[in-house]
């Protein structure tokens, strides 16, 4: 056995006993969901930072870099702009909300907002397409198992979906938390010690430059705060950190490229690189980092799934008196299948930015539009909300079927979604306000 996967077999155990120990205070749903609400700003700001650093992030990007050289920056830099966004905006409002009424899931929002209709559509629509993004984390551990030692696809899924599975299913958010803080630890050093080194070992930035690019869940998490300044603070953060890092996997895939030409899959430039071109301890390092970044992306799925099988799905519409033990029960099973499905799921998708694609595809066309109404919107009701979810979806998929997922220029798939979703919503507040005119024509 190589002294590479020796180390992340070592890693894997190291995070596995965190979750495990943390996990032994977690004896309610309350915890297991939202931390208790008391998440610093700097906890927030780890957590959040750890799971937008995944797959795509990291591997997928690379492989982007590899292929289109700098202009892949926009992969993880746009995820940095949304949860600005999310920080000064979304996010501290959703956080009194959640506050007020106790919510713990963004079912639990779209319910208290809309109704139980609303909440059923977009649970089941994101339970099912939450699993092709814990696809792509798998894909990712994987291709750097593969790197390493040749180890097989399916197997290296496997692998990493244990690890994920057990510490995430001993404590839920408290876990993950604690864990994601060692994890970013991790892979902020392996980044910052391998790009200088990685940037060398091509020939210095001119040999870059001259290299040609081919042609071509975490609202939840915000619940877990302890207060509102705690919101703005770690987000605020986590935006500017995503979009200062966003540079280094492209430069990392660039540098492959210049080392590896002609690689047979974009999935494998960072891992490449890590294990052939650098010295051996920050080869691992790397390594350990990639593997970081996979894993925390990853448990925040799980944790997306696990709190809407139970809360959105199990305990309102299957057993509205269900103790809390038995949600607690729930959500860790929730998590184990979840898992399970997701290895499966990795076993037949070819990539990384494949997975990740449907998901936000998905996420965009469904649920951006009504969130958005609801937090800022008093007229929008269950029928916009439910005209917004159906028109965007619809439109997603009938242009990713008749473009085969390549839209028409500019107009990719998921933003002809976002748009039909605005549109139907938009719609829908007009044949409201309309009917409450005629209703009522002195007003």
């Amino acid at each position: 056995m190589n002294a590479p996967l020796v180390l992340l077999l070592a890693y894997c155990a190291a995070m596995v006993a965190v979750g495990v120990v943390v996990g032994r205070g977690v004896q309610n749903a309350a915890t297991f969901f939202v931390a208790g609400r008391r998440l610093s700003p700097s906890l927030l700001f780890a957590t959040v930072m750890a799971a937008n650093i995944g797959a795509g992030s990291t591997v997928g990007a690379a492989g982007l870099g590899y292929r289109d050289g700098l202009s892949a920056w926009w992969w993880v830099g746009s995820a940095g702009a949304g949860t600005l966004v999310l920080a000064w905006w979304i996010g501290p409002r959703m956080w009194r909300i959640a506050r007020e009424h106790d919510l713990r899931t963004m079912g639990d929002f779209l319910e208290w907002r809309y109704g139980p209709s609303v909440r059923a559509s977009v649970s089941v629509l994101l339970w099912f397409g939450t699993l092709a993004i814990l696809a792509g984390q798998l894909i990712a551990m994987a291709a750097v198992l593969e790197a390493v030692a040749g180890i097989p696809k399916l197997a290296g899924c496997l692998l990493g979906g244990l690890v994920m599975i057990s510490y995430f299913v001993a404590g839920g958010l408290l876990s993950s938390t604690w864990v994601n803080l060692v994890q970013l630890v991790v892979l902020l050093a392996g980044f910052l010690v391998a790009v200088p080194l990685a940037v060398e070992a091509g020939g210095g930035w001119t040999a870059l430059r001259a290299a040609p690019p081919e042609v071509p869940g975490l609202v939840q998490k915000v619940y877990g705060a302890r207060d509102e300044r705690a919101v703005r603070r770690g987000l605020g953060w986590c935006g500017l950190a995503l979009m200062a890092f966003a540079a280094l996997p492209p430069i990392l895939g660039i540098v492959a490229r210049v080392l590896h030409p002609g690689l047979e899959r974009l999935d494998l430039a960072l891992p490449t690189l890590l294990v052939a071109d650098l010295p051996v301890a920050v080869g691992m390092l790397g390594l350990a980092a990639v593997f970081s970044a996979e894993i925390s992306s990853a448990d925040a799925i799980l944790f997306m799934l696990a709190t809407s099988l139970s809360q959105d799905l199990y305990r309102r519409f299957m057993d509205p008196r269900a103790t809390d033990a038995r949600i607690l029960a729930v959500a860790r099973w929730a998590a184990a299948a979840g898992g399970l499905l997701g290895i499966a799921l990795a076993a037949g998708l070819p990539s990384v930015i494949a997975s990740l694609t449907i998901f936000y595809s998905l996420l965009s066309g469904s649920l951006l539009v009504p969130v958005v109404l609801g937090l800022h919107s008093r007229r929008a009701g269950v029928a916009e909300a439910l005209a917004a979810i159906a028109g965007g979806t619809l439109v997603l998929l009938t242009v990713r079927q008749l473009t085969g997922g390549a839209g028409w220029g500019l107009a990719s798939p998921t933003l002809c979604g976002l748009v039909a979703s605005a549109l139907a919503g938009a719609v829908g507040l007009a044949i409201r306000s309309r009917r409450a005119t005629l209703a009522f024509p002195g007003r």
